[in-house]
């Protein structure tokens, strides 16, 4: 699938416009741009194309897709935005997309700008690896860290792993080897 230009709109009526995935008819998936809601961990927006409104956040973009296709089961979303409001329960639409950890948009907050969560620099693997060394942390110490910290909270799987390992082979190569 090849990215298209999606508008959306935030809050107080201004309109931006990001390259989107349009997974199923209605419905697109892109990462948030750096600038916009920097506190927010969930990188990752569903939105209703025809609209421009979001829908739900994910903190990976895996998430993003199996909710995109959870919503395709639940309505046709080419339909304008008051059609749909009229017939969707949304505490039923968050029940079921909260299972794939998708949540309503902006609904959760850091203290600080997160924007850059899931993705990473050699710099920020350098980092983890120097700290994780100082803590002694082994494998698992190391990946239960990482799950819940920025950046590496907003990776998908594969690169997530990559990632881990990478880490791991510096800050303990002896633990790699074994």
């Amino acid at each position: 699938m090849d990215p298209t230009e999606h508008a959306t709109f935030l809050h107080n009526g201004e309109t931006y416009t990001v390259e989107a995935i349009e997974h199923t008819p209605g419905l697109v998936l892109f990462r948030l741009p750096d600038a916009i809601a920097p506190t927010n961990p969930r990188r990752w927006r569903i939105g209703h194309k025809p609209s421009g409104l979001a829908i739900a956040d994910a903190m990976q973009h895996e998430n993003g897709v199996a909710g995109i296709r959870k919503l395709a089961e639940l309505a046709d979303w080419t339909q304008d935005a008051d059609s749909l409001q009229a017939r969707i329960d949304t505490h039923e639409l968050f029940m079921a997309l909260g299972r794939i950890d998708c949540i309503e948009p902006n609904s959760e907050r850091m203290a600080s700008d997160v924007s850059h969560n899931g993705r990473y620099t050699d710099a920020d693997i350098k980092e983890a690896a120097r700290a994780a060394a100082d803590e002694q942390m082994d494998g698992l110490e190391l990946l239960a860290a990482m799950a819940h910290t920025v950046p590496w909270m907003g990776l998908d799987t594969e690169p997530f792993n990559k990632a881990h390992s990478r880490i791991l082979s510096i800050a303990n190569p002896a633990e790699v080897a074994a």
